[in-house]
């Protein structure tokens, strides 16, 4: 998902809590980054090509054990800075945990992060939030406008992030929270590029 950038710039202020009463009611997804809120744009023919590839083949990878995979209307809570974020899918381990477990539509323990890019849109933010998440363990960018998929990983052992850069279709992507090859044809599978 992107910002969208000819959305209004201004919202009131708002806590964290009134965000998410506010945005539950909102007919257009907005993130809240640390008390600043950026509605969100749809996407690109390339950005859900990938994004079927990616789901359907990890989806029946993960079909039979304690994982999922979930696209991009779960909201993910980023405690550490009070900020909420939506994802392009996310692969959750064991039972999920939310903010408020009767809503159940804001996420505390992703395992997995993917977010399909269709501009040069700014990660390196997204990228120091998510690395608060305790429970994340690989936090994967797909570019859809050319071949290059970023892939940082947890290193627990040494508590370090491995970052790594796949731009070759014959290239294998590796999930490594879930054990899973996808190549990167496969994710690249009918997408004009």
């Amino acid at each position: 998902m992107e910002v969208n950038e000819a959305a209004p710039k201004y919202y009131p202020k708002m806590s964290p809590f009134e965000f998410l009463q506010w945005e539950r009611q909102q007919e257009v997804k907005h993130e809240y980054f640390d008390g600043e809120i950026f509605a969100m744009v749809g996407a690109s023919m390339n950005h859900n090509r990938i994004s079927s590839n990616l789901l359907g083949r990890t989806w029946n990878h993960l079909h039979g054990t304690s994982c999922n995979i979930y696209g991009s209307d779960l909201r993910i809570s980023v405690k550490w800075r009070n900020s909420y974020f939506y994802t392009d899918a996310v692969i959750v381990c064991g039972e999920p945990e939310f903010d408020d477990e009767k809503i159940k539509d804001t996420l505390k323990n992703p395992v997995v992060i993917f977010e399909i890019l269709s501009s040069s849109e700014d990660v390196g933010k997204k990228l120091m939030y998510y690395m608060q998440i305790q429970s994340l363990k690989q936090y994967i960018i797909i570019d859809s406008t050319k071949i290059n998929v970023r892939v940082i990983t947890r290193r627990m052992e040494e508590g370090t992030w491995k970052f790594s850069e796949l731009m070759m279709p014959e290239e294998r992507l590796f999930i490594e929270p879930i054990d899973l090859w996808i190549s990167v044809a496969d994710l690249y599978e009918g997408v004009n590029l």
